[in-house]
């Protein structure tokens, strides 16, 4: 029994909602390699894991990165037949036999939704239609396309809990590129109906706004804010994307990994933690992301032992600090109503760079503001309704509230959080009183 609803994108533009109106915080988990290497025992142990600590979306690849054409799933499958040519086809799916590839994405599909679970489903990693960097090889054209999107779109039509993620990690470059990733639209569009919301996956450090914003088919825009550096700077993708006409809603699907080296190319610079993984999930939501995307470097993978660029397996991962910690986040955003919740950085009197930089939200009778290393907020106050607020810390590591006080709603008011310094985080919560 499916605990999911269809989703739809809410009457402002910027958020997402279940069809009976109720508000949808995505919290996403990133899995590319789920469909790909984990066993049906071992899929519901990850699902289960991930429900239990507040995810309700996962991003898998079908046609996955780490030779997802000619490496076998778990049960020895492979996705897709060979043509008259020697070449894998994606008008070939392989359905033939008992259990086939198709088969064990359905398996884990259907026991996603039992947990409550929707799948961000990319039809295939970018390196099949620009093989620019990966194992490719390059199968994708216009025509093909277009048929693998609408067969996907059949077979999923009646599962409510698939987002349709285009794209897959590389730019578009050419006319095919372009020509490739409409035509799946299309075939996706045409099958199920326009049933399932649908957005694309770009590459690092840019949106899928950058070429495909004003497209019919894109309901809302992904940023890969990218794994290269510390304190990058996610709320300027996001604030371009939120100001973007016309209005879509924007989230980034694919910040700093958890335990990936930093600089990906070198383990030298050590690997990105917990304060890491929290630092770019506030910045992105409060500054305007309609939710979040965590990722570990385990995970996505789904290793199974440890090496020096690996460093916790899929399963140790599971437990890893910042992925706990992202249930807090989706605790405060659905503590206070959200659908009139915009950023706003004239909340902030002062402000920092870099590592120091902090954001603030608000709705029409709660203010949110993010302290990354615990530095003073100083808070221009009469932006929400009121005569007086309350004032409370909201720590991120573990979701536990301080109460401050009661204080005028005017004039300049500083605040200053528990404790400072790398991993002292703090969230400052204005309430009005009534």
């Amino acid at each position: 029994m499916s605990k999911c609803q269809n989703l739809r994108i809410n009457s402002s533009q910027r958020f997402l909602e279940y069809e009976d109106g109720t508000p949808f915080f995505w919290l996403g988990d990133t899995a590319w390699e789920l469909f790909h290497k984990l066993t049906k025992e071992d899929a519901e142990i990850y699902l289960k894991s991930r429900a239990e600590n507040g995810f309700n979306v996962v991003q898998a690849v079908v046609l996955s990165e780490f030779k997802g054409l000619s490496a076998p799933n778990a049960y020895g499958r492979l996705p897709l037949k060979m043509n008259e040519q020697g070449s894998y086809d994606p008008t070939l799916p392989d359905t033939s036999g008992d259990y086939s590839y198709w088969d064990h994405i359905d398996y884990i599909v259907d026991k996603a939704a039992q947990y409550g679970i929707y799948i961000a489903m990319l039809p295939t990693w970018g390196d099949k239609f620009n093989k620019l960097w990966g194992a490719g090889p390059e199968i994708f054209n216009r025509e093909n396309a277009y048929y693998y999107g609408r067969w996907l779109g059949n077979r999923y039509k009646d599962r409510i809990n698939i987002i349709w993620v285009l794209g897959g990690d590389r730019p578009l470059q050419s006319r095919i590129h372009f020509e490739v990733v409409n035509e799946m639209a299309r075939g996706l569009n045409e099958a199920d109906g326009g049933k399932h919301l649908m957005t694309f996956h770009p590459s690092g450090s840019t949106s899928s706004s950058l070429h495909l914003h004003n497209e019919a088919w894109l309901d809302f825009n992904m940023i890969q804010s990218g794994h290269s550096i510390p304190n990058n700077d996610n709320y300027n993708l996001l604030k371009a994307d939120y100001e973007k006409m016309p209005v879509k809603p924007v989230l980034d699907a694919e910040p700093r990994y958890e335990d990936l080296p930093i600089g990906i190319k070198t383990t030298a610079n050590g690997y990105f933690d917990e304060y890491d993984i929290r630092q770019a999930a506030y910045w992105a939501v409060f500054s305007g992301a309609f939710g979040h995307t965590y990722g570990h470097h385990g995970i996505w993978s789904m290793t199974t032992e440890r090496t020096e660029y690996f460093v916790v397996t899929w399963k140790e991962a599971l437990n890893s600090l910042g992925g706990l910690q992202m249930k807090h986040l989706r605790a405060l955003m659905e503590s206070r109503p959200f659908s009139d919740r915009v950023p706003d950085q004239e909340l902030l009197t002062v402000n920092f760079t870099g590592a120091n930089h902090q954001v603030g939200l608000r709705g029409s009778d709660h203010a949110l503001l993010y302290s990354p290393c615990g530095l003073m907020l100083s808070v221009n106050m009469g932006k929400i309704h009121g005569n007086k607020v309350k004032a409370s810390w909201f720590n991120p590591r573990n979701g536990e509230y301080s109460y401050i006080g009661e204080f005028d709603n005017n004039g300049v008011q500083s605040f200053l959080p528990l404790s400072g310094g790398r991993n002292h985080d703090w969230v400052l919560v204005l309430d009005t009183i009534y």
